[in-house]
């Protein structure tokens, strides 16, 4: 029998400063626990937002290391307050960068680590040796049954859709990043043009889905301008709950 999912999805603040967003991602993490959430789930990219421009030299010394300062930080919250954590950062492993996601366990060991496939984190013309893709689909059996993840555009590759299908985890921890041009935070324009199709990419995999992404407080990176949000999908693509746009907080959902 499976423990009760209690589950936090954070709509982290995400500015130029990577110590605040560090700071306000951890206060924010002990709230949702404090609340009684088992596992939180940040954002992609939620240390630094997606600020990469497609040059090695601005983005290399954004990238985080596994371990790191960063992940240790989340990893020592995780095991203080006895929860999942899951969140999204711009890896570093040499010279390469990933978009990654990151699941911890209570106990502050990594145990699953997810490398975005789908590429279009990057510029077309991006250096490969650089600006690396993962290749497997995986998934991590937890307190709460099977996890797996996917990462912003992954949900829109039809490939990836058909092995997520054959994969058949309980639940897909996805992290995305999405904004309008010119910075509109239009809820009624996501309701109506945009998250119908994210639903019927989840009933086209038929698993629940827990999704996050940052927000951007302040214009900084016209590339890092997300407007948020936060869903709970069920596996026919149905939503059961939802954070407006634009509001940084903390949507709470048990299964």
């Amino acid at each position: 029998m499976n423990a009760s999912l209690r589950a936090a999805l954070v709509v982290s603040p995400v500015g130029p400063h990577l110590q605040t967003n560090i700071v306000t991602a951890v206060e924010m993490i002990g709230q949702a626990a404090r609340a009684g959430a088992n596992l939180v789930l940040l954002g992609e990219m939620a240390l630094t937002g997606m600020v990469n421009n497609d040059d090695p030299a601005h983005d290399v010394p954004l990238g985080q290391s596994i371990p790191g300062p960063f992940s240790e930080r989340l990893a020592g919250a995780a095991t203080d307050l006895g929860i999942w954590l899951g969140f999204g950062l711009l890896e570093r492993e040499g010279t390469c960068l990933y978009d990654t996601a990151v699941l911890l366990s209570p106990q502050g060991d990594v145990r699953l680590r997810y490398r975005r496939i789908q590429p279009q984190w990057h510029g077309r013309h991006a250096d490969p040796a650089v600006y690396c893709q993962g290749t497997e689909l995986r998934q991590v059996e937890t307190d709460f049954g099977s996890f797996a993840f996917m990462v912003c555009g992954d949900l829109w590759d039809d490939s990836l859709c058909a092995r997520m299908r054959e994969l058949r985890p309980d639940w897909v921890l996805y992290l995305f990043e999405r904004g309008f041009p010119g910075g509109s935070r239009d809820q009624a324009r996501w309701e109506r043009d945009e998250l119908p199709e994210y639903s019927r990419r989840v009933a086209g995999i038929g698993v629940p889905v827990l999704a996050t992404s940052y927000v951007c407080t302040e214009v900084f990176c016209e590339e890092a301008d997300a407007f948020g949000g936060a869903m709970v999908f069920d596996r026919a693509g149905a939503v059961v709950a939802m954070q407006p746009l634009d509001q940084p907080g903390i949507l709470h959902w048990e299964a």
